[in-house]
């Protein structure tokens, strides 16, 4: 793998309008971070981290939706989006928990309103159990906990894992174009991919052909797809439902009726497994619940922070059901 220090400059990324992008150096390590200009000073800070294959990117409508409550920064997590890969190739849950832990002791920024989607779920559940003093509250998009039936549509991505399953998707697809790419993965991860503007797709598609030309993109990919399956099997207070019931941040959780990647059964265990959780379920929304509904979402964190200021414990597994 090549050093981060001489990675290729393949494309700009796109930064959206009222948000900048840097890039932050830490201890084996080297951060991409996507913020916002607070609305006023002092605002809490928040902090959000994305899944699989996605990238800071993936929370810009939802950090517009809560500009003037939270003080905004979304990270690329190593290997994604602009980040270069760990210099010691980590791409486990704990070593991108680590990235996330190295990040918030650096800045000094915390405790963080902490948000995670899928992988980023799994990796923000394990950065609030091991860590609580760096966490005010924990919003979970379909976090990617442990599932002992996986649903047929996500075994493709489990695939992923298996080694040489990632070059040889490589091979067999190589004649597909990136708009080809990315409507299979809208198709997957939305619950109704015509809600995504003909703008938003051809950003997808952009940003896709940008990291196609990435000489480690698919080994990330497949590295972290490897890193949840692992996670998956871990027992003891290793388990990511274990870290789960150690969490004493309030909670939030939001499952997708038509999630095709986290099964929307396991919207119940996380609420008992959470022990301060509020439940929100979406049944239209497919696995990116903050990017297909932005404004449900920023309500339901609005209606969390109001809960913990008030120190009332009415939200405790509460289970909303939005119908959009």
């Amino acid at each position: 793998m090549p050093a981060a220090s001489v990675l290729p400059r393949v494309a700009p990324v796109r930064v959206g309008e009222g948000e900048r992008l840097r890039s932050v150096g830490l201890p084996g390590v080297t951060l991409s971070v996507r913020s916002r200009r607070p609305a006023r000073e002092g605002l809490p800070p928040a902090l959000y981290v994305h899944g699989l294959g996605g990238s800071s990117q993936n929370w810009s409508s939802l950090m517009a939706e809560l500009d003037g409550v939270v003080d905004s920064e979304a990270v690329d997590l190593p290997g994604f989006g602009d980040s270069p890969p760990p210099d010691d190739g980590d791409y486990s849950v704990t070593g991108h928990a680590r990235a996330v832990i190295r990040y918030l002791d650096a800045a000094g920024r915390g405790p963080v309103h902490l948000f995670g989607n899928s992988l980023g779920g799994a990796v923000t559940t394990r950065v609030a159990a091991v860590r609580p003093d760096l966490v005010r509250t924990l919003t979970l998009v379909s976090p990617a906990l442990p599932e002992l039936r996986v649903q047929r549509t996500a075994v493709p991505t489990g695939l992923l894992a298996v080694p040489g399953i990632a070059a040889l998707f490589t091979r067999l697809t190589k004649e597909w174009t990136a708009e080809q790419r990315v409507r299979g993965v809208m198709a997957l991860c939305y619950g109704d991919p015509a809600r995504v503007s003909p703008e938003a797709f051809r950003h997808a598609v952009e940003e896709l052909e940008r990291r196609l030309r990435l000489p480690y993109f698919w080994d990330a990919m497949a590295r972290s797809a490897r890193g949840i399956v692992n996670a998956y099997t871990l027992g003891g207070q290793h388990g990511l439902w274990r870290q789960a019931e150690r969490v004493l941040a309030p909670t939030l959780l939001i499952y997708g009726g038509r999630d095709q990647l986290v099964g929307f059964r396991m919207a119940a265990k996380a609420a008992r497994a959470f022990r301060d959780s509020r439940l929100l379920t979406l049944p239209d929304a497919g696995h990116v619940a903050m990017m297909e509904y932005p404004d449900v979402v920023a309500g339901a964190f609005r209606d969390l922070l109001a809960q913990a200021a008030n120190g009332s414990g009415e939200g405790a597994g509460a289970v909303v059901d939005a119908r959009s």
